[in-house]
C-alpha cells in the first residue's frame, strides 16, 4: 500500500469511525500533518512495511552531502594531514560507540531521538532543550551545503553569492513541503547518478597520480603545504572538534530508523546489518569523505597554487579533477551539477528535520500545532543569515562551538541508555515518551547537557587558559558520559518515571519484544492508533467507561483535562 493510501485510509477513519469524536484546532492539524509519516510520535507497526534493507539505503541516501569534503579540507589546512587523519579517527570512534545504543533503540522501539531523550534523562519538557541543539545542527548545516551550492553557481554561471544563497535557500522550500514520501522519491533517484559523479573521477586521480597519495600524508598545513604542524594530541583534538559537530548526524539516520519491521528470529540478522550500516555505521562513509576532502585539497595546494585559496571548496576540488580527462565546459558543467544535486539531497533532509525539531518543541511547550511549513521557512531563514554572514569563512570556529553543545546532548543520552538502563538499572530500560507518564523535567539529563555543555564552552573560549583550550571536546565527551550516572544514583532515579501504569490493560510488547500492534480508538481525534502510542483518559466516557486518548492528542491538550494524575513517589524500576 502506498503512502498515500495509507494517509486516505486514515483519514476516512477520522471520517467513518463509530465512535469517533471529530478533533478540532490543533489536534486536528497535527492529526492531518503527521499521518502521512509519523513525525511527531511512535512510527506504527501498520506503516512499516519497508524491510531492513530499504530502510538502510534510504537511510544512507541522506549523508550526499559535500560538507564533509569541506570539513576535511579545512582541519588538514588548520592541522595537517597527520593531525586531521588521527581527528576523523577519534570522532568516528566516539560516534560508533554513541549512535549504536540510540540507534538500537529508535529500530527496536521505533521512535525518533526526541522520543528517546524525553525518556532517557530529560523529561517530557527538559528534551525540548535538546531539540534546539538539534535544530541548530540543522540550520547550521543547511547554510553550509547552501554556501557550497553558491559557491557552485559562482564559478559556473557566474551567479553573485548573495543571490546564490536565496536561490539555493528557496529552492528547497517546495520540496520538503510534501514530506518523507517526496524525499524518498529524490533520494533514490539520484543517488546512482551521484555515485558515479563522485567515486569515478577519485579512483582516475588516484591511478593517474599516485605521487599525489605521498603529497597527501607529507602535508603539514596551511594553504602553501609548509604550515610545520607536526602530530600533536592537541592539534589532533582541535580536528576532532570540528569533525564532532557531525555527532547529531544521528538525529537525521534515526528518523529513518524508526521505520525499521519488527525485529524476529527470521530477520534478525538483516535487522541488525541495517541498523549497525545505517545507525553508527554512517560514520565510515563520513570519515571516507572527510580524508577524501582533504586529500583533493592538497592536490589543489601542491598542484595549482593559483587555486590554493578555493582548495577548501568542494565544487574546486571537482571541477580539478574533471578536467583531468574532459574538457574545461563539460568539467565544470559537471562539477556544478554535482554541487546542486548533493547540495539538494542533504539540505531537503536538513529543513524538513529542522522543521520537526522546531514543530515539536512549539507544540509541547504551547500546546498548539502551527503546520510544520512556518518552522520550514523559519529554519531556512536562520540558514539565509548564516550564509550571507559569510559563515563558510569562519567554518572551523563555528562547528568547534556547536560540537560543545552537541556532544553534550549524544553522549549524555548514550550513557542513560548504557549505564542507567543496562548496567545500574536504574532508568526504566523501556522506553516512555508520553505526557503523563513523565516528569516535566529530570535532572539526569537535563543538568548534564548543561553543565557539561556550559563548562566545555567555557573551555573553548580559553576561560580555563590557552593549554586547556584544544581539548574542549574531551571535557564535553568526559562530563556528558559520567554526570548522567551520578545524578541518577543522587536521585535514586525518582524522576524517571511521574506514573508506571498508563491505565491500559493490554501488553506493550509482543512475544518477541517488539510494540504491539494492537489499536486502540482516541476520544479525541477518533482515529485509532496503536497500543504503545497510547494512554488511558483521566475523563470517563458518556457512560462511564474507560477511554482513551493517543500521545498526540495528549500534547496538544491545553486543559489538562485527560492527563493522569500521578502516582505516589517511587524510585523507578526496571
Amino acid at each position: 500500500m502506498s503512502r498515500e493510501s495509507e494517509f486516505a485510509e486514515d483519514i476516512g477513519e477520522v471520517e467513518n469511525a463509530e465512535h469517533g469524536i471529530v478533533a478540532t484546532g490543533a489536534q486536528a492539524a497535527a492529526a492531518r500533518e503527521t499521518l502521512e509519516d509519523y513525525t511527531l510520535r511512535f512510527a506504527p507497526r501498520s506503516y512499516r512495511k519497508w524491510g531492513p534493507g530499504v530502510v538502510a539505503i534510504s537511510a544512507l541516501g541522506g549523508i550526499a552531502y559535500l560538507a564533509d569534503f569541506a570539513i576535511g579540507a579545512n582541519i588538514g589546512i588548520a592541522n595537517g594531514t597527520g593531525n586531521a587523519l588521527w581527528g576523523i579517527l577519534f570522532f568516528a570512534v566516539v560516534i560508533m560507540l554513541t549512535g549504536f545504543p540510540l540507534s538500537y533503540y529508535a529500530a527496536r522501539f521505533n521512535i525518533d531521538l526526541d522520543l528517546i531523550t524525553r525518556g532517557s534523562g530529560f523529561g517530557y519538557y527538559g528534551s525540548v532543550l535538546t531539540n534546539v541543539i538539534f535544530a541548530s545542527f540543522t540550520f547550521i548545516f543547511f547554510a553550509l551545503e547552501g554556501s557550497i551550492m553558491a559557491q557552485g553557481l559562482l564559478l559556473g554561471l557566474n551567479i553573485p553569492l548573495w543571490l546564490g544563497y536565496l536561490m539555493s535557500s528557496v529552492l528547497i522550500i517546495p520540496l520538503v513541503i510534501y514530506g518523507m514520501n517526496t524525499l524518498a522519491k529524490l533520494q533514490v533517484w539520484t543517488t546512482p547518478l551521484w555515485l558515479i559523479m563522485m567515486v569515478f573521477p577519485l579512483f582516475y586521480l588516484v591511478f593517474q597520480h599516485p605521487d599525489a597519495i605521498g603529497d597527501f600524508l607529507a602535508f603539514s598545513g596551511g594553504t602553501d603545504g609548509q604550515g610545520g604542524h607536526g602530530v600533536s594530541f592537541a592539534g589532533t583534538m582541535l580536528a576532532a572538534g570540528v569533525c564532532l559537530s557531525l555527532i547529531a548526524q544521528i538525529a537525521e539516520q534515526i528518523d529513518y530508523l524508526r521505520f525499521m519491521p519488527p525485529k524476529t528470529a527470521d530477520n534478525n540478522r538483516k535487522w541488525w546489518t541495517a541498523v549497525l550500516t545505517a545507525g553508527p555505521g554512517w560514520v565510515i562513509f563520513g570519515a571516507i569523505k572527510q580524508v577524501v576532502g582533504l586529500f583533493l585539497a592538497v592536490y589543489l595546494i601542491m598542484n595549482f597554487a593559483e587555486q590554493a585559496g578555493v582548495a577548501n571548496e568542494p565544487v574546486h576540488q571537482f571541477l580539478a579533477v574533471y578536467e583531468e580527462f574532459m574538457p574545461h565546459w563539460l568539467a565544470m558543467t559537471l562539477a556544478v551539477i554535482l554541487v546542486v544535486i548533493s547540495q539538494v539531497k542533504i539540505n531537503v533532509t536538513n529543513a524538513y528535520s529542522g522543521s520537526l525539531a522546531w514543530t515539536n518543541s512549539f507544540t509541547r511547550v504551547t500546546k498548539t500545532y502551527p503546520g510544520r511549513l512556518v518552522f520550514l521557512v523559519f529554519n531556512v531563514t536562520i540558514a539565509i543569515v548564516l550564509m550571507e554572514a559569510n559563515m563558510f569563512s569562519f567554518l572551523n570556529e563555528l562547528l568547534n562551538f556547536y560540537a560543545n553543545l552537541a556532544i553534550a546532548w549524544i553522549v549524555t543520552v548514550a550513557s542513560d541508555i548504557a549505564i542507567n538502563k543496562y548496567l545500574l538499572k536504574i532508568s526504566p530500560k523501556q522506553p516512555e515518551f508520553r505526557r503523563g507518564m513523565l516528569f516535566n523535567f529530570n535532572p539526569v539529563g537535563f543538568v548534564s547537557v548543561i553543565v557539561a555543555g556550559t563548562v566545555s564552552i567555557m573551555v573553548y573560549f580559553h576561560v580555563f587558559g590557552d593549554t586547556i583550550q584544544p581539548y574542549s571536546p574531551l571535557v564535553a565527551l568526559g562530563l556528558a558520559l559520567v554526570l548522567p550516572p551520578i545524578i541518577a544514583l543522587a536521585t535514586k532515579g525518582r524522576y524517571y518515571l511521574r506514573r508506571t501504569d498508563d491505565g491500559i490493560d493490554i501488553p506493550m510488547y509482543d512475544e518477541d519484544g517488539n510494540p504491539t500492534d494492537v489499536k486502540l480508538l482516541c476520544c479525541v481525534t477518533g482515529i485509532e492508533f496503536e497500543r504503545p502510542d497510547m494512554i488511558a483518559s483521566a475523563v470517563p466516557g458518556p457512560n462511564g467507561e474507560k477511554q482513551y486518548i493517543s500521545s498526540l492528542a495528549l500534547s496538544c491538550d491545553k486543559t489538562g483535562e485527560h492527563v493522569l494524575p500521578p502516582q505516589p513517589p517511587h524510585a523507578s524500576t526496571t
